[in-house]
This record gives C-alpha cells, sequence and structure tokens, in this order.
C-alpha cells in the first residue's frame, strides 16, 4: 500500500499550489480520501475529505473557498487545489485513505497515509 503525495513546495502569500496524491497497493473506489496537515508544535488537523463516489466532501473552515478537493478514481489520485494561500497553511500535508462518518475524515478513522509534502508559505 502506498500514497504518494507530490506538489509541494514555497510559494508566496497569496498563490497556489495543486497537491497530488497518487495512491496504489488498495481498492483505491472503495475508500474516502482525506488531507491533513500538521504545523511546527502543532495537532495534525483535518483540512478537506471527499467521499468514495466523490459526492460528499468537507473542508475546515480555514480553508473555505481557497481549498478544492477533487478525485480521479481512474487515476487512484486525489488532488487539493490550494489558492489564496496564506502562511497560516505552512505546515507538512498528508493524504489518507479511510472511512468517512459524518461527513468528516478523521484521523482514528484513516487505514493509510502517505509520508507528507512540505507545504511552505512566505509572507
Amino acid at each position: 500500500v502506498q500514497l504518494v503525495e507530490s506538489g509541494g513546495g514555497l510559494v508566496q502569500a497569496g498563490g497556489s499550489l495543486r497537491l497530488s496524491c497518487a495512491a496504489s497497493g488498495f481498492t483505491f473506489e472503495g475508500y474516502a480520501i482525506g488531507w491533513f496537515r500538521q504545523a511546527p508544535g502543532k495537532e495534525r488537523e483535518e483540512v478537506s475529505c471527499v467521499s468514495r463516489s466523490r459526492a460528499y466532501s468537507y473542508y475546515v473552515d480555514s480553508v473555505k473557498g481557497r481549498f478544492t478537493i477533487s478525485r480521479d478514481n481512474a487515476k487512484n489520485t486525489v488532488y487539493l487545489q490550494m489558492h489564496s494561500l496564506k502562511p497560516d497553511d505552512t505546515a507538512v500535508y498528508y493524504c489518507a485513505a479511510g472511512s468517512m462518518y459524518g461527513g468528516r475524515c478523521r484521523t482514528g478513522d484513516m487505514d493509510y497515509w502517505g509520508k507528507g509534502a512540505l507545504v511552505t508559505v512566505s509572507s
């Protein structure tokens, strides 16, 4: 099982990045996929989540209107398009596969995790 994040990097405030999460080794379409992030000294938090069928998605309040999650089940890939980035978005971003309950993907309900991609937003 592998989840591999890519697309992280350094960007100025107000800029955009698109993260990708390529999955292999499991039945991708059978899992909800979430994006999480962890900033230095802070707990890992759920950023966004998309259901297996793409019918449901969730965004934490701090990214609503700026981030968009999408998934391509034919390519076993999930994307997180991030616009209007802020320094507070600086973190390591992880994708994870698991179950969605109540429209949310919680860390305890994720079965597989990627190793993360660093996003740094400079002011």
